[in-house]
């Protein structure tokens, strides 16, 4: 029983995202921004532009 009441403190949290420095997009904290590409100040992903693009029928 006492193993019980032990373990139940012991858990993991939930990963809150923080606004990215660059840009001020939500981003899990030291992960890569997904929206600029950029961590720890400098740019480490080169990301293409979104284009909204509305298929014709």
């Amino acid at each position: 029983m006492k193993v019980r009441q032990r373990r139940n403190q012991i858990r993991r949290s939930i990963a809150r995202p923080v606004p990215c420095p660059q840009c001020g997009a939500p981003r899990l904290p030291h992960r890569v921004c997904p929206e600029c590409g950029y961590y720890g100040g400098r740019q480490v992903l080169t990301l293409k532009e979104k284009t909204k693009e509305k298929s014709s029928r």
